[in-house]
């Protein structure tokens, strides 16, 4: 993890994205304190139909039975 200040990021932000998007995680201080952190976002997975069919029933079951 690197640690970078506001200024830094600003000043060079796409670089920072690319690593972020290769894997790098940055904190980022203001002032000297940390404020937020940047890391790449886990990759989203898609449901087949099935999944989606099983959880649109066990979500809405209760809404269509009396």
């Amino acid at each position: 993890m690197k640690l970078i200040s506001q200024r830094e990021f600003h000043a060079d932000s796409a670089a920072v994205m690319d690593a972020v998007e290769a894997g790098e995680t940055f904190r980022v201080t203001r002032n000297g304190i940390e404020v937020a952190e940047l890391r790449p976002v886990g990759p989203k997975r898609r449901r087949t139909a099935e999944e989606l069919v099983a959880r649109h029933r066990a979500c809405c079951h209760r809404w269509t039975t009396p």
